[in-house]
């Protein structure tokens, strides 16, 4: 049974920067690989952060798909909202079955190895395309885009 997000329990998270969602999402792995990790959402650890390191990926490799135009049309307009928080959830992409990409399970340690590869790749460079819904954006605001993108996901995820 699928659990509405908008209402589920979470941890209100508020990272100053990758780097702490980075730690947050050891304890995460942490804590699942004891058997002590909670889950108020839909996704295991390893499909969070399976999830969370695509979409970083996705900037430099290619995104599965372009948003409908309405949503490019308003994205510029929001990016400072969404990058400054809170996070918006229950966000469901038009048209996309799962109402995102990159929602398949991993185990979680491998799921932890692919993201801290991915901050690791965000942190050197930031992605020479621009995002798809936000436009050009500078570094700052694409480590800003994947940390408050981290708190939606772990917040769901209680060590």
């Amino acid at each position: 049974m699928s659990v509405d997000t908008r209402k589920a329990e979470r941890r209100t998270l508020q990272f100053a920067n990758l780097q702490e969602a980075l730690q947050d999402a050891r304890r995460v792995a942490a804590a699942d690989a004891q058997g002590r990790l909670r889950r108020t959402g839909n996704w295991t650890a390893g499909q969070a952060l399976n999830h969370l390191a695509s979409w970083i990926n996705f900037g430099y490799d290619g995104y599965p798909a372009t948003p409908p135009w309405f949503i490019r049309l308003l994205g510029p307009l929001l990016r400072s909202r969404v990058l400054k928080g809170p996070v918006m959830l229950g966000m469901r992409m038009p048209g996309v079955n799962e109402g995102t990409f990159a929602t398949e399970d991993m185990p979680t340690e491998k799921a932890l190895a692919k993201y801290e590869q991915a901050v690791q790749r965000l942190t050197t460079a930031p992605p020479s395309t621009p995002n798809p819904v936000f436009g050009r954006m500078t570094h700052q605001q694409w480590m800003d885009l994947h940390t408050r993108h981290a708190e939606c996901h772990l917040g769901f995820l209680h060590p």
